[in-house]
């Protein structure tokens, strides 16, 4: 990534602190999340703003972490006009009926065994693959999935915040285009 803020990173650094939250809050639910990134603004960099999400991802407590999970939506069912998931879980808009149905049961186990979502980063996953990693995390203690989910929320957090620093003419809009 770049060594100098690019120009989406610059007017995220200079937005004001309600713009800013509110784009973060696209990229991801958590509150303690984004008021860690909006505490270390200016950054130099796309790359120190990803450090920051890395470190603040790494703090996040467990009700933390289930706050940015009620953000997303199941794998395989994107929340309706929400452009930003139904862009990550890109996978699944080609997958058959079976393997929609397989999904959605799997959806459900996961989610009763673990009490939230099955979140994994979908962008540029079949959705052979998305079923397959379902499966294997069933087996999964809850410390562990606690831990994938917090590594999967960090890629997920990664990609949102390169769109919104590279991307976007301004914050705002990042903000508004992630749900038209």
């Amino acid at each position: 990534m770049s060594s100098n803020p690019t120009p989406g990173l610059a007017r995220f650094n200079a937005a004001a602190d309600r713009t800013a939250r509110a784009a973060l809050r696209e990229a991801c639910a958590s509150e303690a999340w984004g008021s860690r990134l909006l505490e270390r603004r200016p950054y130099p960099s796309t790359d120190a703003l990803f450090a920051a999400s890395d470190a603040a991802m790494a703090e996040l407590t467990a009700a933390d972490l289930a706050e940015a999970m009620a953000g997303h939506p199941p794998i395989g069912r994107p929340t309706p006009g929400d452009a930003t998931s139904s862009r990550e879980q890109r996978g699944m808009s080609a997958a058959g009926d079976d393997l929609k149905a397989e999904m959605l049961a799997l959806n459900l186990a996961y989610q009763e065994k673990f009490g939230h979502v099955f979140l994994i980063c979908a962008t540029g996953r079949t959705g052979e693959q998305l079923r397959d990693a379902a499966r294997n995390r069933l087996d999964n203690t809850p410390e562990q999935e606690r831990e994938i989910v917090r590594t999967e929320l960090g890629k997920i957090n990664r990609i949102r915040l390169g769109r919104l620093v590279e991307d976007a003419a301004d914050p705002a809009d990042a903000a508004e285009g992630a749900r038209p």
